[in-house]
């Protein structure tokens, strides 16, 4: 018999065209059950944020298993937005590493029962410390949520899991309800793009947000013209530079810009293009931007005005060209 990738259906096995549909329709059941969770963002979940936006320690969070791992992201997401954070394993945190636990930290426990071991144990040792307790579990009548200062409600219908035993609906319910209390937190911080590049320096997003015109702009060998060159000039200096234009400026001041396209435009125009100077084949007033200002703005301008090079002028003087960038996107 040929082998083949799927199984060969009988009345009782089954296809992947069949598993393929009922994976699709688990996204599909997981999206519905998230809305529903968006009910318990109330008046525990209020608490919850004042809590954590009034501490003046930090925020730990500690959970086993599949909630430890969802915990482990939230703790990320909150200390890259703000919110100094840092998961804990509650295995670790039983034996020696509670020491890392200060009175004023306040502490998110997770776990979906409200009954896991390794979690219930840390909780003698949080309340002889001092410490407020935020339980976040699907079981609000559980031994954790009963022993919480506060309790955010994450509970669901059942798991997508075909069996509902795999954590999968829960964990999704977990992160995002953590992503809200993020949220949340931003908006009461007033977090901005700029901080959240300060956590990021080595990534993209933190060298757009960190890194200034005048730092990556070129400003070697500018491609300048003088506005009655003729378009042999014009040619000759954008054939020698890199940047596929021209600059056009008289006694040091700009006057405009001609591209390849102002180029092309013009040959198409006139039939005896060999008169034409600079100032015939520009643009004139063209999108300028000042060297102080961030790069991930210079880009935004680039895109919104579909152009691949914008002029960057003194600081001081907006019609003195420094330099020019280039749009990339990484």
């Amino acid at each position: 018999m040929k082998e083949s990738n799927t199984i060969i259906e009988s009345d009782n096995t089954l296809t992947t065209e069949y598993a393929v549909k009922k994976a699709y329709k688990s996204i599909v059941e997981q999206g519905r059950q998230i809305q529903l969770v968006a009910k318990y963002v109330d008046d525990n979940f209020s608490k919850a944020v004042e809590l954590i936006i009034g501490c003046s320690g930090r925020l730990i969070i500690s959970g086993m298993g599949k909630s430890g791992i969802i915990g482990k992201k939230i703790a990320a997401t909150m200390a890259s937005t703000g919110t100094s954070s840092f998961f804990i394993h509650p295995g670790e945190a039983f034996h020696g590493d509670l020491g890392m636990i200060q009175p004023e930290d306040v502490i998110l426990l997770i776990a979906n029962s409200g009954e896991t071991d390794e979690v219930l144990k840390l909780i003698p040792s949080l309340k002889q410390f001092g410490n407020k307790i935020i339980a976040m579990t699907g079981a609000p009548q559980s031994t954790l949520a009963k022993n919480a200062d506060i309790t955010i409600n994450v509970k669901i219908e059942k798991e997508v899991c075909p069996n509902n035993l795999a954590p999968t609906t829960s964990t999704t319910a977990t992160l995002v309800m953590g992503d809200a209390l993020a949220i949340a937190l931003i908006y009461l911080r007033d977090f901005q793009p700029h901080q959240f590049a300060l956590y990021h320096p080595g990534g993209s997003l933190g060298k757009k947000l960190l890194t200034s015109v005048a730092d990556v702009m070129h400003t070697k060998n500018l491609p300048f013209v003088m506005p009655d060159d003729t378009m042999h000039d014009v040619i000759l200096t954008m054939t020698n530079s890199t940047l596929g234009l021209a600059i056009v400026q008289h006694n040091g001041l700009l006057e405009g810009i001609i591209t390849d396209g102002d180029l092309r435009r013009s040959l198409m125009q006139y039939s005896d293009y060999k008169v034409l100077t600079a100032t015939d084949m520009m643009t004139i007033i063209p999108i300028t931007i000042s060297q102080d200002h961030m790069l991930a703005e210079a880009e935004e301008i680039m895109r919104e005005n579909h152009i691949k090079n914008v002029l960057v002028v003194d600081n001081n003087d907006s019609n003195a060209v420094v330099g020019v960038l280039e749009y990339f996107q990484s």
